[in-house]
């Protein structure tokens, strides 16, 4: 084999493990929320979904508009005494939330009261 044939043949043999797919780092921005600012809704839940890698709460508010809220994920929020059944569709809740700063109706959702008083929080040391 010639010197020229090696050559392709190692860095042909060197390369095929740079091709293979590699496990992505992601970042999940808060940048689109008014980080901080907790402003209150309540409302009736329409839809719960427990999903990774963020849980979807969506609301119909005591104002008549739709409202999505992003939150943590099934394991984070599992650790701070959520489940996939904290709140079901007809519950009437309280939520505390981040706003989307774009104006649509929803944000990042910080606490939900259930209707017995019980608060369910998402992150340490929210305020009520």
């Amino acid at each position: 084999m010639s010197i020229f044939k090696s050559l392709t043949a190692l860095v042909l043999v060197s390369a095929v493990p740079a091709l293979a797919p590699l496990p992505a780092a992601a970042h999940h921005s808060t940048a689109m929320f008014e980080w901080g600012k907790v402003t209150k809704i309540n409302g009736i839940v329409e839809r719960f979904d427990w999903t990774n890698p963020h849980v979807f709460l969506f609301l119909k508010g005591a104002d008549g508009k739709r409202y999505a809220f992003e939150g943590m994920s099934p394991n984070h929020l599992g650790r701070h005494g959520w489940s996939k059944r904290s709140v079901s569709p007809g519950d009437k809740v309280a939520v505390g939330y981040y706003k989307l700063k774009d104006g649509r109706d929803g944000g990042f959702c910080v606490t939900v009261t259930l209707p017995d008083g019980t608060r369910l929080a998402q992150l340490p040391n929210i305020p009520e």
